[in-house]
């Protein structure tokens, strides 16, 4: 065997042993009882995993260095050299990072017995994915991005849809009077994993594209058609299977036709993964050239830099980024199927949520996917504007959409000691930790503090430099905002909130906070990211200081409309409690005779006697 072929080889053993960590996982998280006799086969499926995992990854990344070598070095030299070459080669760095997240899921694997610990345990497979997803093909295409943020989605999704079959597979002896409902779950998890291969997949292969007639003129594109086409049936089949077949079907009778349940989402999936194979091994259509002179923003960004900025170009320049868009697609997909199943059920919820939870979101595709966010990665003040936006404008939209309280609604609980999207909810809400950072006090320090955290730190440059930082810093931001506008007027389940007054004071006080750190920008000579900014070489708009101190000027206004917004919001919200209390004091008034007054007028009555005497 050659080193290629075994490279091949160990790689392909690698991505199912991940896949095989992360589906028994899964299934421990969100599909079965803890304690159950399936928990237990699949903390052992979780383990064998995890072990085959650092094997097949260690002898990946050392075949891969030999690969790359051509000629295997004298054989007491050969260990330090890999590990040398993997500390300083990108690729080989990417492959260690893997090995380093198998052995620390080989680690957590061992101490697997609840759903919590096994939700814990996939924090490294998700690393494990992404540092995966800068390897593949995908990664060197002109859209680095967005060629890699589709690899993840893919490689996320290919990973859960593989590990949850198989490992439903291996599951079916002890599943006993759990056999039906846990098909019906893993169903679901597979369903959404499906979904993203379909998107991804999409995405990654028109990326290789120049032209839609690509699709039928050259064998890439028969074999992208050919392969989404499949993924489409087996969703389909998939869904047909969970919402008409399965609930038709008694648990002994799906016990029994166990294996024929399984072959419609087996075969789907080999068929796939073959089509795949052959598809990764053609070459596309477009090849894949470096640019021979980068500019300084193509270098320092990795894009062209956008025109001069104009009402029209905020609103007419779009750079997809999958994960955030698939994201809020899932988040207004999901919301609208909550709201559908309360109504069908004959329970109402308000439509001015729905439309400020879908306004939010619209706002938020904008600001992550048009002008903001292309401006905002070559120059500081529409950086500033996109911060301010996510952390501002955004929550307050998704705020008053209410989602926790209409998914505690709208999702079924479980009675079985497992844990479904419902019980994760409650979960983390009821969690000491998010009853930490939700606190009004801290939520209102972490929304302010965080500006100079971030601006004045490392974080500001790798947000900007690394797409992953990128991604964290939006998610932080709007989570950010969502917990300080929760904790003012939201009605979302959260800590104890303050009295009205002490609301309108942290209102007041952080916004006050946001205007000061405004005109310490704009008062600053010193720039911020100077080997970002100042080495853009923008052709257009003023220079990168003063570009600065604009951005100061944005921090300091934008926060006005928000600002009345919550403060009319508190108002109203003040004024409907006390009212709602006086209707509470009036019916009670009702019911004892004024007994509450009556008390009240004859201590007075007391208390001026008591006084009279005193005088005589």
């Amino acid at each position: 065997m050659t080193v290629e072929a075994f490279v091949t080889l160990a790689a392909g053993v690698r991505d199912l042993s991940i896949a095989a960590t992360a589906g028994a996982l899964l299934v421990i998280a969100v599909v079965l009882p803890a304690g159950h006799a399936a928990a237990a086969r699949a903390g052992l499926v979780a383990r064998a995993g995890s072990i085959a995992w650092v094997i097949a990854a260690l002898a990946h990344s050392m075949a891969s260095y030999a690969s790359i070598r051509g000629e295997l070095p004298d054989a007491s030299r050969f260990i330090e050299e890999w590990w040398s070459y993997s500390l300083s080669v990108d690729l080989l760095e990417a492959y260690l990072q893997v090995l380093g997240a198998g052995l620390v899921v080989s680690v957590l694997a061992t101490l697997v017995q609840t759903p919590r610990l096994a939700m814990w345990s996939l924090v490294p497979v998700v690393w494990a994915l992404g540092w995966l997803a800068q390897t593949g093909h995908a990664a060197g295409a002109a859209d680095h991005h967005l060629a890699v943020s589709a690899m993840a989605l893919h490689l996320a999704g290919a990973t859960v849809w593989t590990g949850v079959i198989g490992t439903m597979l291996v599951l079916r002896s002890p599943l006993g009077s759990l056999t039906r409902e846990a098909m019906a779950r893993a169903s679901r998890l597979a369903l959404w994993a499906a979904g993203l291969v379909v998107i991804s997949g999409a995405v990654s292969g028109w990326l290789r594209l120049t032209a839609v007639s690509e699709l039928w003129t050259t064998p890439y594109g028969r074999l992208l058609v050919l392969k989404i086409s499949l993924m489409t049936v087996a969703i389909a089949l998939a869904a047909l299977h969970r919402r008409v077949y399965l609930p038709r079907l008694s648990e002994a009778a799906v016990r029994e036709r166990f294996w024929r349940l399984m072959a419609v989402d087996v075969a789907a999936l080999v068929a796939v993964m073959g089509v795949a194979a052959v598809l990764g091994t053609t070459a596309p259509p477009v090849d894949i050239v470096p640019l021979k002179e980068p500019t300084p923003a193509e270098f320092l960004t990795g894009y062209p830099l956008p025109p001069a900025p104009t009402a029209l170009t905020w609103i007419s320049l779009w750079r997809l980024e999958i994960i955030t868009a698939t994201a809020i697609a899932a988040a207004a997909l999901v919301y609208v199927v909550w709201v559908v199943r309360l109504r069908r059920r004959g329970d109402a919820w308000p439509w001015h949520r729905t439309a400020s939870w879908l306004a939010g979101l619209a706002l938020l595709v904008w600001v992550t996917q048009s002008g903001p966010t292309i401006y905002g990665m070559v120059t500081f003040s529409a950086h500033m504007l996109e911060h301010m936006l996510l952390v501002m404008v955004v929550p307050v939209a998704l705020t008053f959409g209410a989602p926790v309280t209409l998914a505690l609604r709208a999702l079924p609980p479980r009675k079985d000691g497992s844990r479904g999207p419902r019980e994760w909810i409650r979960a983390i809400v009821e969690s000491g930790w998010m009853r930490f950072w939700a606190n009004p006090i801290v939520a209102a320090v972490s929304f302010a503090g965080f500006l100079v955290v971030f601006y004045y730190t490392p974080l500001f440059e790798f947000a900007l430099r690394n797409h992953v930082g990128h991604l964290w810093m939006v998610l932080h931001f709007t989570i950010v905002g969502y917990l300080f506008v929760n904790a003012l007027v939201g009605v979302d389940p959260g800590p104890s909130r303050p009295g009205y007054a002490l609301r309108i004071v942290l209102l007041f006080a952080t916004m006050a906070f946001h205007a000061f750190f405004g005109v310490a920008i704009m008062m600053s000579t010193v720039l911020l990211a100077p080997r970002w900014f100042g080495l853009m070489g923008r052709d257009w708009g003023p220079d990168a200081i003063t570009d600065q101190q604009y951005g100061g000027q944005i921090a300091w206004g934008i926060g006005e409309l928000p600002v009345v917004l919550l403060a009319i919001g508190i108002i109203v919200a003040w004024r409907n409690a006390d009212t709602r209390e006086g209707r509470r004091r009036d019916r009670q008034a009702d019911r004892d005779g004024e007994s509450e007054l009556a008390a009240y007028n004859a201590m007075l009555a007391k208390t001026a006697a008591r006084d009279a005497d005193l005088e005589r």
